[in-house]
């Protein structure tokens, strides 16, 4: 296991799954109040708080799913690497679009004169914790295809160096 793979990928992975925990309880939140009281700015904003609870959840559930299997060592289809860059640049894409079209149909602006605890704070936070998942995904994204890129590097120089050791 190499010094990123087991250093970076936990971290990055443990902080994507403890956002999108956080992400999924205030959605969730969210769309239970905006339905129990029927208060929602737009049949958009409703939608767009079920999709980044989806996203909270996809997100959460494979990555807690890569960290088992990371734990485990066990070298599963799902758990290569290639797959793991697949569901990175999903995962990111999905964030971007959801926290982008978030953030122009989010009403209230910075919420300066709402108190601390008020819908509009709270629809600022979703947007705020969709953006760093954004971040998380992009970042984890960029450090698993830098060590294919540096492992690749390494494994043609040692064959280069194995075969010259036969001549």
């Amino acid at each position: 296991m190499s010094f990123a793979e087991a250093h970076y990928h936990p971290f990055l992975f443990t902080m994507m799954i403890l956002v999108g925990l956080a992400e999924a309880g205030l959605t969730a939140f969210l769309v239970n109040a905006g339905n129990t009281h029927g208060t929602w700015p737009s049949p958009r904003y409703h939608s767009l708080l079920l999709f980044i609870l989806f996203n909270a959840s996809w997100t959460v559930l494979f990555a807690v799913a890569y960290m088992l299997w990371l734990v485990d060592g066990a070298k599963h289809l799902l758990a290569n690497i290639a797959s793991s860059i697949f569901w990175l640049t999903v995962t990111a894409i999905l964030w971007g679009v959801s926290a982008g079209v978030f953030h122009y149909t989010r009403t209230g602006g910075n919420c300066p004169t709402s108190p601390t605890i008020s819908r509009c704070r709270q629809s600022l936070t979703v947007e705020a914790l969709a953006w760093a998942e954004f971040a998380l995904s992009g970042v984890a994204l960029f450090w698993t295809c830098v060590w294919v890129g540096f492992s690749g590097r390494r494994r043609v120089r040692d064959s280069v160096r194995d075969s010259r050791r036969m001549v």
